[in-house]
């Protein structure tokens, strides 16, 4: 698999982050690193225990490394959550969390694909 083609399977923006980025390695590095990354699982931790500050830190941490990666669904949807936690947790947070947890499965799924490809 080719980093392109990562980028198509998550629903990132290849030709976002190659404008961005100075070299595929270098993408590449940070695509990789983005697996060891704390943020989702704390935000899981944080949501469930009703540390609704805690949560907002977890998903914005998560928008922030999808804006710079250019992973564009993972990015949307952290994005939408961090909203409904931002000012304490809306109605609308749960089934956004929801959304947040099928689009992390999809990229770590296609990241872990494109690694064991490498």
């Amino acid at each position: 698999m080719t980093l392109r083609e990562l980028y198509d399977r998550i629903g990132g923006d290849y030709a976002d982050v190659t404008g961005r980025l100075p070299s595929e390695r270098f993408i590449q590095k940070y695509v990789l690193k983005f697996l060891d990354d704390g943020s989702y699982d704390l935000l899981l931790r944080s949501f469930a225990e009703g540390n609704d500050e805690e949560a907002f830190r977890a998903a914005h941490t998560i928008k922030g490394m999808c804006q710079n990666l250019s992973f564009t669904c993972l990015g949307k949807s952290s994005d939408e959550l961090t909203e409904a936690l931002r000012n304490g947790r809306t109605p609308a947070a749960d089934g956004l969390l929801e959304q947040v947890k099928a689009d992390y499965q999809k990229t770590v799924e296609g990241i872990r694909s494109f690694q064991e490809s490498l």
